[in-house]
């Protein structure tokens, strides 16, 4: 692991790393802000899964989330959307697709297969080279994310329901099997059997059982993509048919960039940290 930058903030410190990734084949890099308490020992740790064509570096720079997770004692990841590199495939002309959209998948169509397994590297390679490598309590963990990140955090929450203690999102795509900025991109990663897409798709694996406690989902109502892309609607009810208590606030007047996202970013955090200290 490569220390790419490191800053004292709120008395913490964010830093910028960098690893060879076994599981995408390619390096990684990620960011992890960890607060001052850590220096008496492990802290929770919070995940943030950033949306479409951003990198580690959007929520680092916009989400404004140092100061309450200092004074909280949260340590904060924020992994990267995708694989990068000369050897990695890609479709630079789509925004949609390749490389800032891997959509928390493990593709299984050549020639994605080898790389764009980001499913498994958030859950599985990134969380071992936390624990080893940070101050991380990973005994309690808690996930959120914005927009293709909401998406992620839903699904991940809903596949390892003993693993987080909460799970909320901003603007999410609850349903990237109809989403047209989502089911081409399923189609390149996964194949045309969209039955193997339900294990993507938060409303598919709450219909097909999956459970979490509950979901915290921030809605902007300006969102340009609120009717095509995010359909929360779909997620309310998929929740209420199967009893999972969700609270969805549409926000009047928000759009889908860092400034709703960063708007909101304190009550998220404050959401967490209760579930997460167990009150």
């Amino acid at each position: 692991m490569k220390t790419l930058a490191v800053a004292k903030a709120h008395g913490g410190m964010q830093g910028v790393y960098s690893h060879p990734s076994q599981v995408c084949s390619c390096d990684m890099t990620f960011a992890v802000f960890v607060p001052e308490q850590a220096k008496a020992g492990p802290v929770p740790v919070l995940w943030y899964l950033s949306g479409l064509t951003c990198s580690h570096a959007n929520v680092m720079e916009k989400g404004e989330y140092r100061r309450l997770a200092s004074e909280l004692g949260l340590l904060v990841v924020c992994p990267d959307t995708s694989p990068r590199g000369d050897a990695v495939p890609d479709e630079v002309d789509n925004w949609q697709f390749g490389c800032g959209a891997g959509f928390y998948v493990d593709a299984t169509q050549a020639p994605f297969d080898r790389n764009y397994r980001m499913y498994s590297y958030v859950t599985k390679e990134l969380p071992a080279l936390l624990g080893a490598n940070f101050p991380a309590d990973l005994t309690r963990q808690s996930i959120f994310g914005h927009s293709m990140g909401g998406h992620g955090a839903l699904t991940i929450a809903l596949k390892n329901p003993e693993r987080f203690a909460s799970c909320s999102a901003f603007a999410p795509i609850v349903r990237p099997m109809m989403a047209k900025w989502s089911n081409s991109a399923f189609a390149k990663y996964l194949g045309p059997d969209e039955a193997t897409w339900r294990e993507y798709d938060s409303c598919a694996l709450i219909e097909d059982g999956r459970r979490f406690g509950e979901f915290l989902v921030d809605q902007g109502k300006d969102d340009l993509f609120l009717q095509e892309g995010l359909m929360p609607s779909l997620l309310v009810a998929a929740c209420t048919n199967a009893d999972i208590p969700l609270t969805l606030r549409m926000q009047e007047g928000y759009d889908h960039s860092y400034h709703f996202v960063s708007s909101f970013m304190d009550d998220h955090i404050k959401w967490h940290a209760r579930r997460l200290s167990g009150h």
